[in-house]
């Protein structure tokens, strides 16, 4: 299982962060994951001026001819995520890369 750390942080004036910021996160992420991502497991933690997010892939066949590494299915999964959800976007900065 590959474990990849990545965050959102809030953009500036949106105030104290809602009840619940996880949980929507979360599901966002599950919402807009594809069977290629491997996505297994994730836990969101809010933080003072952003959310932490660790998302556990399975681990792939490196020698497998469509391999990718599990920073970049994350990486894939985290923007796809963002760009098609209208509540990250208003909320959150647009992600760093990971890797």
């Amino acid at each position: 299982m590959d474990i990849v750390y990545a965050h959102l942080d809030r953009r500036a004036g949106l105030g104290a962060q809602p009840s619940g910021e996880a949980s929507e996160v979360l599901g966002a992420l599950w919402a807009h994951a594809m069977p290629e991502d491997g996505l297994e497991h994730a836990s969101v933690r809010s933080q003072g001026d952003r959310v932490d997010l660790l998302m556990y892939l399975l681990t792939l066949d490196s020698a497998a001819p469509d391999f990718r590494p599990g920073t970049h299915r994350a990486d894939t999964l985290l923007r796809r995520c963002y760009s098609t959800s209208p509540l990250l976007r208003r909320r959150y900065l647009p992600p760093s890369p990971l890797g």
